[in-house]
């Protein structure tokens, strides 16, 4: 027997103990009705002879309890695998089952909004303390895979609600592998990741984008949710200095001027179940990633915006750890906040978290010949806008696509963000 596995059945809030004290209770009263039954005089006789022999007397009583136990253990873990098994071919530990029922369902409601692999690595650390999570994902991208789907299809971009389908999923690292493969060779497939086309083909057989997304999360197993924050299909366009206007999300990190504004193309009206939940939420994580091409565009659909800064749940802002060429050059955690003050009351924030960490610096090196460097963590605790900085070294480094990349550390910025919350 797995006695770490075991142990899982003993944590507090799981309800085993309770259970199995009533299934110890009522074994004990089938033993009562058993000695009613069988007789005190032969009970008599079995009991002399054992306690002839202090030896056999403890000997008997020890194997007899230790072997109830056990086998009453063994019986609610086979009963709980043979009936919870076929429901959750992922993970099949019934431990696991009733650590998420039981202790993640109790953690707070979380609402996350932005999009890109940013929101993901939040995403990841999060689902480790409740499964009561909704990702607000941002569907404007219009280039790679998504883009071309985009336009083939006159469907809404999965690309990044697809990256944060698979960071609540239950067996991530196995999931991973196949929803974010990507096609080598081919025309046609060339360049498509494969989970984007699992998606693309979900929506033609169920008829609709949400009800795409809500078949691969059960396919998936996620802990949370995935929602768009509108179903609208329209483009960024950003105004730069001097007046010109670009349109489309993948031409706004290819120009050397500063982003002025960031506007839709077209209106575009809110996704209603997103409303709901950020109105219903006990914490509002903005960010990280990209700020105008992934958590502004979520702030631009009607309404999305005012039910952030009316929500009573307590609000963050996780400014990222590297400027972006083309969007954010030469930006400072203080510059990342004034941008996103056109777009939201800064005001409504409670928090902004910052981070003061380094990576190394042949790392560094490599983002500096790319036109990317730290973001410097200059914001004060006596700041205008009355937020209070939360600052930690949440530097971590991951491979994406062949490259190593600095991202935030997800359990690092998961226990931070709640932590503000005793």
């Amino acid at each position: 027997m797995n006695w770490n596995k075991l142990s899982k059945w003993f944590y507090p809030g799981t309800r085993i103990k309770r259970w199995g004290a009533l299934g110890i209770f009522s074994g004990l009263m089938v033993g009562f009705s058993l000695i009613l039954l069988i007789g005190g005089e032969r009970i008599g006789a079995l009991y002399d002879f054992l306690s002839s022999s202090p030896i056999y007397y403890y000997l008997a009583a020890s194997f007899a309890l230790l072997g109830g136990i056990l086998g009453l253990i063994w019986a609610v873990s086979r009963l709980a695998l043979s009936v919870t098994g076929p429901l959750n071919f992922l993970d099949r530990s019934p431990s696991n089952l009733i650590l998420r029922s039981r202790l993640l369902d109790r953690g707070p409601k979380v609402v996350t909004i932005g999009g890109g692999t940013g929101l993901s690595v939040l995403l990841r650390g999060l689902k480790q303390y409740t499964s009561n999570i909704t990702a607000i994902v941002t569907v404007m991208d219009d280039g790679g895979s998504s883009g071309r789907l985009r336009r083939e299809m006159d469907m809404l971009p999965p690309g990044d609600i697809r990256n944060c389908l698979i960071a609540l999923a239950d067996d991530e690292s196995w999931m991973s592998k196949i929803f974010q493969h990507r096609f080598e060779n081919g025309s046609e497939l060339g360049g498509h990741s494969l989970g984007n086309l699992i998606i693309a083909g979900v929506e033609q057989i169920e008829g609709s984008f949400e009800r795409a997304i809500e078949e691969t999360s059960k396919l998936l197993n996620i802990r949370g949710r995935v929602i768009p924050s509108t179903l609208k299909n329209t483009n960024l366009v950003a105004r730069l200095e001097g007046g010109e206007v670009l349109s489309g999300e993948s031409s706004l990190s290819d120009h050397p001027k500063r982003i002025e504004r960031i506007e839709l193309e077209e209106e575009a009206p809110p996704y209603p179940p997103a409303i709901e939940e950020i109105k219903s939420a006990d914490v509002i994580v903005l960010g990280p990633g990209s700020l105008f091409t992934s958590l502004v565009p979520n702030l631009l659909v009607n309404q999305v915006g005012k039910a952030v800064e009316e929500a009573s749940g307590k609000k963050f802002y996780v400014a990222n750890i590297m400027t972006e060429p083309g969007e954010t050059d030469g930006f400072s955690a203080t510059d990342h906040l004034e941008a996103l003050g056109p777009y939201l009351n800064l005001s409504s924030l409670d928090y902004v978290v910052v981070n003061v960490g380094k990576a190394r610096q042949e790392l560094l090196d490599r983002y500096a010949r790319e036109g990317a460097e730290l973001v410097e963590p200059d914001l004060v605790d006596d700041n205008e806008y009355g937020v209070r900085p939360l600052l930690d070294d949440l530097v971590d480094t991951v491979e994406l696509e062949g490259k190593r990349t600095v991202k935030h550390d997800h359990g690092r910025l998961a226990k931070l963000v709640l932590s503000s919350l005793d």
